[in-house]
Parts: C-alpha cells; structure tokens; sequence
C-alpha cells in the first residue's frame, strides 16, 4: 500500500495529500481486485502519457510542434474530443492559439478578458463546466459558426514553477460522462511538467518573430527606398502593409493638391484603376484633416463609417486602423487605411508599427512623386524639343553633342549615329569653324550669342541660310554645364512663309508654297481687285473719348474684319489709321476674285452691325463705315530694304479704290465699272453716274450694290 500511494503521488505531482491518496487507494481496493487492477492500469497509464509528454516536449524542435503535442496527448490522456492551448501574449493583451487548417497552421486571436479562457487566465484557477450553454461565460456563436456542438469543458491554467500564467489548456467534449478532477489534477500535472519548455519555446518563438519583422521591415525599408515608380511602389506599399498587420485588405490615399482630393489605386482584374473622394470626407477624410490615428475596432458600431460601401461591394468590415502620412515637413501627404485584422481588432502594437512604417513609407512617395515630377517635366520638354521647327543641340562641359531633336537632322543633315558623343571641334570644324569659335565664346562668357543669316556648309557640299541662336547651359549652382544651339532655316520657303504669314491664312500660304507655277517675288503684272474700308467721322471721335477706348474700338473693330478678309481669302495689304486697304488676286489669282470681294464687303457691313450691338452695351458711340471696291492691272512683287520686305502692289486702281471709298455713304458698297463688268451676273445694283477720279481725265461709272452675291 505505501509503495502505490508513493507512485500515485509522484503521477499526481503531490496535488492531493498522501492521506487522500491513501483513502482513495483503500476505496478502490474495497471495490474489488478487478476494479483496483484497472485502476492502476488507468493510472499507470497517465504515467506513460506524462512521460511520453515529457519525452515530446524535450525533442519538440518548435512551439508549433510543442502546442501540437500538448493538445494531442492531453486529450488523449483524459478522452476529450478536442483540445486547444491558448498561450497569453502580454504585449497585445490577447489569447492566440495555432489552428491546423488542412495543409496550414493559422493562428487565432481573442481579446484577454472574454470568456472562460479569459476568466481562467486572469484568475490562476482551473473550471470545469459540465453544461456549457448554462453557463453565462460560454460564448455559442463559435459553435455556430464551426457547426460543432460543445457539451462540457476543462480549462486549466498553464503555470510556471513561479506561479505566473503564460496560458490556458481548453479541454472539450470528454467522450464518456464529463471531465473530473482526476481529469483536471492529470492536466495541471501535464501542463505544469511542459511548462517551462512551453515558456521558452513562446520566448523563442517571440524572439524570432521579433527578429523577422525587423528583417522585412528593413528589407521592406530598402524596397521601397529603392522603387521610384509611383504607382508601383503604391502597389508594393498596400501589400506591405496588409501582411506586416495580419490584415486583410490595405488602402493608401494620397493627397491631390490640386484637386484637393484623397486618390488611390485599386486593382481590378488585369486592370489597375483609380479612386478619388473628396480629403474632408469618411474616416480617411477625417484622418487626413486631423492628422490623428482612427483605430476602429468594430466598424459597424461607429458612426463615421458608411456600411453603404459594404453593401455595395459585398465586403464586411469588422475593423479599421487608419493613420495620415507625415513627410519630414510635417506635411500630411495622404493616409493608410486597414481593413479587418486577422483574429481580433488592432492594437497599440499595430498601431506603432503602422507608424514607423508610415515614416519610411513617406519617403519613398516623396522620392517617386519627385521622380515622376521630373519624369512628366523631362517628358515635357522632350515634346516641346521635337515639335519645335528649328534644329535644336546640346552640349555638354566638354563639348561632346548630347541631344539632337527631329529637325535638327532635317535641316543640317546630319548622321545621328555619328553625331550623338562627338566633340563639336572634331564634328563641325571642317567645313564650319566659326561655329567652333561661337561655342568657346558662349561657354567662356556664360553669355547668349544670335548669330543672323550666316552660311551653315552641309556634309554633302551644299550651303544653308540659318540663324543661330547659341546659349549657355547653367546649373543651379550657376555653374556652366553646357551649351545650346538652335538653328533656324531660313531657305527661300521659310522666307515665303514668314512674308505671306502675317497677312494670310495659314491655308492660303501652304496652297501658295505649293503651287506649281511657283511665286515670282521679284515682281510681276498681275489683275486684282481692291477693297478699301474707312469708319466715318472716326477722327473726331478720338477727341471725345479716352485713349484707351479708342484703343480698344479700334483692335476689336480690326481684328474682327481682317478675319473676314482672310475667310474671303484676300490679302490685307495695310492698315491706314481706322482705314484697310486689302487686294484680291495676288499671290493667288482666283477667277471669282471679284466676287470674293463683294462678299466679303457685304459680310463687313453685317459684322459691323454686331460690333454695334456690343459698343451700345459698353455705352459707346457706334461706328459707320463706308467700302469702295475697284478692279484693274497692278504689279505685285516683294518691295523693301535687306531687313524688311513686304509683298505689295504698285498702280493707279488702288487710287480708284480709296476715291469710291471716299464717296460712299454710310453702309455704302460703291463699285467702278471694272469690277461691276466682272459681277453683273451675280450682284444687283443701281447705277449712279460718272464719279471724279484723281488721274483720271474721265470719269469712271459708279453703281452702289443693291444685295449680296446671288
């Protein structure tokens, strides 16, 4: 008898007194040999069970494993159906417990307060309850969530040799009858004897989980330092963000200063889209304003959250940490949102590691904003590079060509391939050398230098006409980096257009380039027909008003009829004060120039009605105007100095022209016979006689335009 109470104290770990021991052993042999010897076996039994225990825990290679083996054999000890080690993390306040699911072991969280385990954990003393839907600490939303009925339970806390709990042992379902306290003395004796190995492996496994987020944080760190594409670095940040949080979904919104908007990309199948809400509105909103942290641990209890997102998307949001993103300005520049931890709301835990990850978060978007600044401005300039029309090159310090846009190639014919990393002396001195002395001249002085109509020798033996604008390129230490060429072509084409540009459309210049007959600016006898304008009593009126409004009446006046003149496709030959003296027929000879003519005096008198219209709402006098119109034989040519020439036409008919505008009344179109020879068939007009012309001997029959063109 004294050799078993001694066996039976040692399986017991001395939890009963060897008195009780020996009562019990007097009992059960009073039972009978049979029942006694079973007992014993029972008992030897939970031996072997402890010692294998004992043996596992010593050779378990992790707290995985460990845990694994302690719910496996404890259960099996006391036959309960299912088992599950809750250890304490002190840091998050939380109970954690690792579920095997299928081929993965997941971890669950529960706050350290709630439930049984909870009560257990706080309070150091084992519970067995053999009804658990009557007792008021049992939660039965997990049973129905898992669809597993629980009958009876046996938590137990998990004890160091000091007294203090790292944990609980969760029994459930024993499969004959409920837990006992033999039952609950064999869990203690079994947690107690791994308890310690449980302590350091929970250490272990912290240390190592310590040391791993600090390895992605600092591989994450030098990821995204690194990344300098925007959108990518957004994409890498959110899943960053989800992982290191045990979260489910991540959002990060950035600030648009220009639309005062939060902006974010979301992916969406193979696409990848963009979102935009206004920065005072939502929770992000709210962060972003306040520049405070919003932890959330249930989202549908709090009145900032919108659950119309939820039933849009179909997605249930439990919890929400969200935090705004501080540059080192102290700026706000956007905000994190996470949605949904993993096994619980988030902590203070989450929340400092959000943070410092926001810090180093903050300079990578900065850096990728900048990169994508100077990416969209290199961009820019390499658009506005190529569309310019004159030749453009860059140099650098030692005068090596860096840069050479389109044109540049076309006008000076030059061989990408063999100009681009070429020094200038060695590439241009041949057959250009003083482009030579204008580059070392520019970088020595740090000074623009415009080089007017000089000869540029092309590689094939042929010459070009350029202008050379040549310019220093300065850091922003004003420092000279460089130097820059721009050519500008000044062949017989360009000539044209530069001429013909200032007083024709751009369609008429391109049809006169273009035309196969050619253009003879040296001179050439040509028929047209002249249109002249004037607004009577214009003169007096400069005495009565300011001389900003004069300004003003006569650009609006001008401007709005040598549109009209260009849309009848004639040329404005010159302004004479409130006067326009305009020619149809030269460059371009139309057999309906005419006809074009009237049109377009008809057309002046209707635009001059809506002038009027707006001098009465600016409270100012209207303006009369009268049009004389004559046809005849000029010579046109290209008239001027080396520095300027115009196109213009020589002969008596624009003084016809000017004395028939003289005499026209108010909203009077008066045409000479000429002209009305060459319209009869499609204006109406009323003769008026002989009209005076200085020059002339005779006179020259005058008709007034009754209509516009038929």
């Amino acid at each position: 008898m004294d050799t078993a109470v001694d066996l039976v104290s040692q399986i017991l770990g001395y939890k009963l007194q060897q008195q009780d021991i020996r009562h019990l052993l007097e009992v059960l042999s009073a039972q009978g040999r049979e029942a006694f010897i079973d007992k014993i076996a029972d008992m030897l039994d939970k031996v072997v069970a402890l010692l294998d225990l004992s043996n596992r825990a010593a050779n378990a290679q992790s707290l995985d494993i460990l845990l694994e083996r302690l719910i496996e054999t404890t259960s099996t000890a006391v036959h309960a159906e299912r088992g599950t080690v809750l250890l304490h993390d002190k840091a998050r306040g939380e109970l954690y417990a690792k579920i095997a699911q299928g081929a993965e072991i997941n971890e669950i969280r529960i706050p350290d307060h709630t439930g049984i385990a909870g009560e257990v954990l706080h309070s150091g003393q084992a519970v067995i309850v053999h009804d658990v839907y009557a007792d008021p600490r049992f939660n039965p939303t997990v049973d129905k969530h898992t669809g597993y009925t629980t009958r009876n339970l046996l938590c137990a806390p998990i004890k160091t040799r000091t007294d203090d709990v790292i944990g609980v042992t969760q029994l459930l379902n024993k499969r004959d009858g409920t837990f006992t306290a033999e039952d609950l003395v064999l869990v203690e004796a079994m947690t107690s004897q791994v308890s310690a190995t449980l302590q350091n492996a929970q250490l272990f496994a912290q240390m190592q989980r310590a040391r791993e987020e600090e390895r992605q944080f600092l591989e994450m760190t030098a990821a995204i330092s690194t990344e300098l594409q925007l959108q990518a670095l957004l994409t890498k940040l959110m899943a960053t963000t989800t992982a290191m949080l045990a979260a489910e979904r991540s959002t990060l919104f950035l600030h648009d200063e220009k639309t005062n908007e939060l902006w974010s990309i979301v992916a969406q199948g193979a696409e990848i889209n963009e979102i935009r809400l206004p920065s005072h509105l939502g929770i992000a909103g709210t962060v972003f304003t306040t520049r405070t942290t919003i932890n959330i641990p249930d989202a549908y209890a709090d009145s900032r959250f919108n659950p119309a997102i939820d039933k849009r998307t179909g997605y249930r949001t439990r919890s929400i940490l969200c935090m705004p993103i501080i540059n080192k300005e102290g700026k706000v520049i956007g905000v994190t949102q996470v949605l949904n931890k993993q096994g619980g709301p988030f902590t203070a835990i989450d929340e400092e590691r959000l943070k410092a990850f926001s810090a180093q978060a903050s300079i990578g978007i900065e850096n990728a904003k900048l990169f994508e600044d100077i990416s969209n401005m290199k961009n820019y300039n390499e658009n506005i590079l190529q569309s310019l029309s004159n030749g453009v090159m860059t140099l650098d310090a030692e005068k090596r060509i860096v840069k050479c846009n389109d044109a540049i190639l076309n006008i000076l014919k030059i061989d990408i391939n063999k100009a681009l990393g070429t020094y200038a002396d060695d590439y241009f001195s041949v057959h250009n050398e003083w482009l030579i002395n204008v580059i070392n001249r520019v970088t020595a002085t740090g000074e623009a230098d415009l080089i007017m109509d000089t000869i540029f020798s092309l590689p094939n033996g042929n010459s070009l006409s350029v202008n050379l604008t040549a310019l220093p390129l300065i850091n922003v230490k004003k420092e000279i980096i460089g130097s820059m060429l721009v050519f500008e072509d000044i062949t017989e084409e360009k000539r044209i257009k530069s001429t013909f540009g200032r007083y024709l459309s751009k369609e008429v210049v391109e049809e006169l380039l273009s035309s196969p007959n050619g253009l003879k600016l040296g001179g050439e006898i040509r028929e047209v027909t002249f249109l002249v304008s004037d607004l009577r009593g214009f003169t007096s009126m400069t005495s009565r008003l300011p001389p900003h409004d004069i300004i003003g009446i006569l650009n609006r006046y001008l401007e709005r009829m040598v549109d009209i003149i260009a849309q009848y496709r004639g040329t404005v030959d010159e302004f004479q004060g409130d006067g326009i003296l305009a020619f149809f027929g030269a460059p371009l000879a139309a057999s309906d120039d005419p006809e074009r003519a009237i049109a377009c005096a008809i057309e002046m008198h209707r635009a001059l009605v809506e002038i009027n219209a707006e001098q009465r709402c600016l409270c100012l006098p209207e303006l009369v105007m009268g049009i004389g119109i004559n046809t005849g034989v000029v010579i046109a040519g290209n008239i001027g100095s080396e520095r300027r020439t115009d196109y213009t036409v020589i002969g008596n008919e624009v003084n016809t022209a000017q004395r028939f505008e003289a005499n026209a009344g108010p909203g009077q179109i008066l045409i000479t016979g000429n002209t009305y020879e060459r319209v009869k068939e499609a204006v109406r007009v009323r003769e008026l006689g002989l009209l005076r012309v200085l020059g002339k001997q005779e006179g020259v029959l005058a008709y007034d335009v009754l209509s516009g063109v038929k």
